[in-house]
This record gives structure tokens, C-alpha cells and sequence, in this order.
């Protein structure tokens, strides 16, 4: 039980940082609704979907990697930090380079050719380059934090990236304007250059965060030593490369349909989907923070603790009761839908709301996919790992270039749904084969169901209703306190 109590501690301080620090950025969508029109935030919300892509691919997968060779070589710290960050610094200074020097084809391509508002487009292009570079370089000193248990530290610096990100949001919209307002050598100096509901200045804002995050991690940076182990390089590599592979398929799962979209719906109405999307997208950040928060604390605790005896009982437990938080979470943001789509201040992007649900069991499913997958990274088969992304990214894109003309982001939402309950069941299957962990699928099956169910009858037949939404909760969570009472007893009996 105190292998469990150290885990729920480590993830209880990665997941406050990231409720405060997703809270904070989920004040900006009201904001940004309000201020931009859909259009305009469909151009925000595809950006950042490229942005994911390619943040993927300068990874290179090697945050994985850097926890499996550092659990695997324990004498060789040093050497697989070294390794890991030269491998990233390289990619990303290439594509730097890369993509300033391009910037203005780039640009032209993703504006599909049209010459309005070109000029702008080049510059979010230059923006985006140098944010993605510097978040690329800041991915292996992360890792090192966490694996350090520096989980304090870790969390201060992205509270402090986020408020950074927030913070320079305020001042361009709502600062910026009232200082040109009251006239005066500094309100004529702001209005010389100043663009209201300019889009631009997010991306500003993005850049300067991620520059206090360097500035942050340099004593992490300063601990690298420029000493390439070449025969240990090639092992990580071999391990990395399919990771790479699999979270690009994950990040294409996750991302294309807003590409897509922009893509293949009539110019007239393209980006006014994709802004609706995107903003009913963020009702789905409550079910990712808790993922994000597990994934955080998970992967390097599932590395270090895999030489334990009990191990696989410790990963089937945690599975467990991750999938009742799961379920709950499931139940109750759908139940109490009618309040959060008040965060959406512009009424116009609330016809979107009926993606919701299904966007959330995709959440649902992936984050169990990414819990199960465990089994490949601890048995080093990644290449797994990437055969069950390639099946999910396959079904996302050929669902995709099928649905989306006909049925929209709906298509995209449904999309989405399939592709994560796909790759969760190859997951589980692959997984008992090769590397079996004693799930107790039964339980875990019938809370999936019982949620489904439950979230059908508050959205679809009681309309949304909030009072009938949130009593089938509290039944919900009655009935899993009921079967569980009996084991949740002798896990804290163990832990006395």
C-alpha cells in the first residue's frame, strides 16, 4: 500500500499544477470566444493542431525512452541525459533553421493559397517556429524532474509557464486597449503599433512563456554534459523510434480532424467549424487534466516500481480504481454540461454541444490505451506501441476523409470515439498475451457500460437536464462505494 500511497502522491502534486495551471488557461476560452469570432478562432485552433504534430516529432519519443534506460542502466544517468537531450536539441535546431528559412512557403500552404492575410500567416509561422523549438529543448530537463521526484518544482515552473501564457493574454486585450484610452505618450506609443483582436498576440504570448521556461530550467540545462555514448545511443534509439511513431499516430488522432476539417469543409463555412469544434473541444479539458495528471505521475513510477515482485498486481490495482475516476468524471461533466457551456461566453458555438459526450468517451478510452500500455514499454516491444497507433491513425484518417464532408466535426467527434475504443482493446488483448496483468475486467467493463448508460439518459433523454443529471451521479458513485467498501478496507489496512 505504500507503493500506491507514494503514487497517489506524486500524481496529487502533478495533477493540482495541472487542474491550476489548465484552469488558468481555461479562463482564456471565454476570453478568446468572446473576443474572436469563429473564424478567427478556427485559425487559432488549427495552428495549434499542427503545432502538436510537430511537437511529436521533435520528441522523437525520447521522454519514454529517457525513463526506460535510466530504469534499465541505473549506473549510466548521466550518459542516457546526455544522450537524450543531444538527440532532441539536433532535430529541433534543424527544424528551426528549417523553418524560418521556409516560413513564408509554409505559411502560403496552410492559408491554402489565398492572399489575404498572407503576411499575417507568415508571421504566426515565425512565432510558432521558435516557441516549438524552445518547447522541444525543455522536454528532456522535464523529464529530468520528474524522474528526480522533483515533483514541486517541476509543477511551479508549468503553473508559472501557464500564468506567463495567461498573464501577456490580459495585458493585449484588455491592458493595451485601456492604456490607449487614457491618451498620453504611452497610449500613442501602444496605438502606433497595437491591433485589436489581432489573433497574433496569442502566439506572442505562447513565445514569451516558453522562454520563462528556459530561463527556468537552466540549472537542468547546465547539468548536460556535451558526451555522446554512441553504442548507447543506438539502443535508445531502437527503443525511441517507435514511440516517436506512436505518439505522432496519437497526436494525429488527436489533431487531424480539426486539420481536416479546415480541409475539406467549403471555404465559407470551414473555419467557422473548426472554431465551434475547437471550443466545444475545451469542455472535454476537465477529463484531460485528469489524464494528463496520471500520465505525469504514472510513467515514471510504472518504470521504477517494475522490478518489484507485486508489480503487476500494483498495475492492475491502480488501473482499477482509475477507471471508477474515469467513469465519474465521465458521468458528471455530462450531468452538469449546462453549466460549463457558460465558460463558451459566445452562445454561437453552443450548437456544438452534442460532440461533447463522444469526444469524452474518447477521453475515457484513451486514457485507460494509456495506462494499458505499459505492458510494451516494459517489456521493450514498442514497436507494438506503434503497430496499435498506426491502426488508430488509419481509422482516423480514413473515418475522417469519409464522415467529415457529410456529417461535419460530428463525424470528427465519432471519429475520435473509435479510434481510442479501438486502440484500447488491441491494447488489452496484445497486452495479456505478452505481458499479462491480472485486470478485473469484469468490473471494469460494467463501470464503462453503467456510465455510458447513465450519460445517454442525462443528455439525450432528459434533455440536459442539471437536477436528473447529477442524481443518477450521486447513484452512480453510491452503487461503486457499495461493491468497492469491502476491498477499499483492506487496501488501507495493508497501508497502516
Amino acid at each position: 500500500m505504500s507503493v500506491i500511497k507514494k503514487f497517489l502522491g506524486q500524481t496529487a502534486v502533478y495533477g493540482l499544477s495541472t487542474v491550476f495551471s489548465r484552469l488558468f488557461n481555461f479562463i482564456l476560452t471565454p476570453l478568446f470566444t468572446k473576443v474572436y469570432a469563429t473564424s478567427v478562432y478556427g485559425i487559432f485552433t488549427t495552428l495549434y493542431s499542427y503545432a502538436s504534430l510537430i511537437n511529436a516529432v521533435l520528441a522523437f519519443g525520447m521522454e519514454s525512452t529517457y525513463f526506460r534506460y535510466l530504469n534499465k542502466h541505473e549506473d549510466k544517468k548521466q550518459e542516457v541525459y546526455n544522450n537524450s537531450f543531444i538527440c532532441i536539441a539536433f532535430i529541433a535546431l534543424l527544424f528551426l533553421i528549417s523553418g524560418n528559412v521556409f516560413a513564408d512557403a509554409i505559411a502560403a500552404w496552410i492559408n491554402n493559397g489565398q492572399k489575404t492575410q498572407v503576411l499575417d500567416y507568415q508571421q504566426y509561422i515565425r512565432f510558432f517556429v521558435w516557441l516549438l523549438f524552445l518547447d522541444a529543448i525543455c522536454v528532456i530537463p522535464f523529464a529530468k524532474l520528474r524522474a528526480d521526484d522533483k515533483a514541486f518544482k517541476y509543477s511551479l515552473i508549468k503553473f508559472l509557464n501557464i500564468g506567463t501564457f495567461v498573464g501577456f493574454n490580459l495585458f493585449f486585450i484588455y491592458v493595451v486597449p485601456l492604456i490607449i484610452s487614457n491618451q498620453g505618450s504611452a497610449g500613442a506609443w501602444f496605438e502606433s503599433w497595437y491591433r485589436p483582436g489581432w489573433v497574433g498576440y496569442v502566439f506572442i504570448s505562447n513565445l514569451i512563456a516558453s522562454a520563462v521556461t528556459f530561463l527556468l530550467l537552466l540549472p537542468e540545462f547546465l547539468q548536460i554534459r556535451f558526451r555522446f555514448d554512441k553504442e548507447l545511443f543506438y539502443k535508445m534509439l531502437s527503443y525511441s523510434w517507435p514511440i516517436l511513431v506512436a505518439n505522432l499516430s496519437f497526436i494525429v488522432n488527436e489533431n487531424l480532424d480539426k486539420i481536416v476539417l479546415s480541409r475539406l469543409l467549403p471555404d465559407a463555412i470551414a473555419d467557422v467549424q473548426v472554431g465551434i469544434y475547437g471550443a466545444v473541444c475545451k469542455i472535454a479539458i476537465f477529463l484531460s487534466i485528469f489524464i494528463t495528471a496520471f500520465r505525469l505521475g504514472a510513467e515514471p513510477f510504472f518504470f521504477s516500481h517494475a522490478k518489484q515482485a507485486n508489480a503487476r498486481n500494483t498495475y492492475a490495482t491502480i488501473l482499477h480504481y482509475f477507471v471508477i475516476a474515469l467513469s465519474l468524471l465521465f458521468v458528471a461533466l455530462v450531468a452538469n454540461i449546462e453549466l460549463l457551456k457558460h465558460f463558451i461566453q459566445n452562445k454561437a458555438y453552443w450548437v456544438g454541444l452534442p460532440a461533447v459526450p463522444y469526444l469524452l468517451f474518447g477521453y475515457v478510452c484513451l486514457g485507460i490505451y494509456m495506462n494499458l500500455s505499459i505492458w510494451y514499454r516494459l517489456s521493450d516491444q514498442t514497436k507494438y506501441g506503434l503497430y496499435i497507433s498506426m491502426i488508430g491513425a488509419v481509422i482516423t484518417i480514413v473515418f475522417n476523409l469519409v464522415l467529415i464532408p457529410k456529417y461535419s466535426y460530428m463525424g470528427s467527434a465519432w471519429v475520435s470515439m473509435l479510434a481510442y475504443s479501438v486502440m484500447m482493446v488491441i491494447s488489452y488483448v496484445l497486452g495479456q498475451k505478452y505481458y499479462p496483468i491480472p485486470y478485473q475486467l469484469n468490473r471494469i467493463l460494467a463501470y464503462l457500460l453503467i456510465s455510458v448508460v447513465l450519460v445517454v439518459l442525462s443528455f439525450w433523454v432528459f434533455h440536459r437536464n442539471i437536477y436528473i443529471g447529477n442524481g443518477l451521479l450521486l447513484l452512480f458513485l453510491a452503487g461503486i462505494c457499495y461493491v468497492e467498501k469491502d476491498e477499499v478496507k483492506v487496501l488501507l489496512a495493508k497501508g497502516k
